[in-house]
């Protein structure tokens, strides 16, 4: 299981595909005055389109993510592709970083400067972290798994990574959306191993194997409110899930083979989920938007991607697990998808140290609120080093 180092490279005629694609796009028709209210706005994706066509350079951004240490490496039969940059100060505590959907490990970009060598950029040497990044399985440029069942493993396999590839017997982890629920795993297996654990959600899954197994009459106010809150907020912007979980091959078809279709899937969701007031641009240049949705094309992981929701979604609901005993911190940031109050995420967690609330910020935010992104795991780790 040893790490190869690795650079990305995406074939020119992937890129001159991707052009030809973007210049032949055939349009629909968008009701007048619909906005985003029946998806992606025409006139915005026109824009980001021609941009993407016109003035977005993918090598110039190629280049700049090729400055990261990035590395392969085989676990449990696949191919894991992760960054991994150490830190520049006294005994840094090794760090993954765990993303999501739609993202990418670009989401951590921003950070790992930050989280590596704090004293460059005002902070103290002794918080430096040695940060793992990797692209999940079937995400970016880590291999698309070509059997079932590997969602399961997850947990497993990036735990294999830390301590077998790269030798750490203990280390933190940090995550959101799928990212999050994969930490939680790895807590509940893996407790002699965690340090501690950062998320910025309570991880969808205790949601819905509560709503299956769990005791309502137990809940609190607050409780029922974020419940409520859940399915509303499924109800209104939940179908991509749905779908996702139940025929992700039906909609691949379109998306692998559209870029533009691809672009309006993913970035309907960074304007929904990301504290912009409805201008994306606000939290993301078209270069950071176009960077994630180039890779979902370049690698074609759309597809791979979309396994995690249907795996989980068809597996048996397990009983609701013991709580996390690891020391966990939570950091809540307003312009999430529906933020669960504290005593839910308790259910879950039994050592809750640190919980605090973001002024700002939405599901991206490593991507949106960087710099306390990072004050706050530097905070919430300092007294487990």
């Amino acid at each position: 299981m040893n790490a190869t180092p690795y650079k990305i490279n995406v074939a020119q005629q992937v890129l001159d595909d991707l052009q030809t694609r973007l210049a032949n796009t055939r349009w629909t028709s968008e009701m007048p005055g619909a906005g985003w209210d029946t998806g992606t706005n025409l006139e915005y994706l026109q824009s980001l389109t021609q941009y993407w066509h016109d003035g977005f350079d993918w090598r110039k951004q190629e280049t700049t993510l090729n400055g990261f240490s990035q590395f392969h490496a085989a676990v449990d039969g696949l191919d894991i592709h992760f960054v991994h940059e150490r830190g520049k100060g006294d005994s840094p505590m090794p760090l993954i970083l765990l993303h999501g959907f739609p993202d990418s490990f670009v989401r951590f970009a921003k950070v790992i400067p930050l989280l590596t060598d704090p004293a460059a950029h005002g902070g103290d040497a002794s918080d430096a972290f040695d940060v793992i990044v990797p692209s999940l399985p079937g995400y970016g440029f880590s291999e698309r798994p070509t059997t079932p069942g590997v969602t399961m493993r997850v947990a497993d396999m990036l735990t294999k990574l830390v301590t077998e590839t790269l030798r750490y017997d203990r280390f933190a982890a940090a995550g959101g959306d799928i990212g999050s629920d994969i930490v939680q795993q790895m807590a509940t297996t893996y407790p002699d191993r965690l340090t501690g654990i950062h998320l910025t959600g309570v991880p969808y899954r205790n949601y819905s194997m509560f709503l299956k197994t769990g005791d309502m009459s137990q809940l609190s106010e607050p409780e029922h409110g974020y419940l409520k809150a859940g399915q509303d907020w499924g109800m209104r912007e939940g179908a991509y899930a749905m779908l996702q979980s139940t025929k992700p091959q039906t909609l691949a078809y379109g998306l692998n083979d559209s870029p533009v279709g691809l672009a309006a899937w993913i970035v309907e969701k960074f304007r929904a989920w990301s504290d912009c007031d409805g201008d994306v641009e606000k939290r993301f240049s078209k270069d950071e938007l176009l960077t994630n949705i180039t890779i979902y094309w370049a690698t074609e992981t759309i597809n791979s991607a979309f396994r995690y929701y249907y795996e989980v979604a068809q597996s048996l609901p397990p009983p609701l697990p013991d709580p996390v005993v690891t020391p966990t911190g939570f950091t809540i940031f307003p312009k999430d998808i529906t933020p669960a109050p504290r005593e839910w995420a308790a259910r879950f967690f039994g050592n809750i140290t640190r919980w605090e609330s973001a002024p700002s910020g939405g599901h991206f935010a490593a991507m949106e609120e960087p710099e306390w992104f990072v004050q706050e795991i530097r905070a919430f780790f300092r007294p487990l080093r």
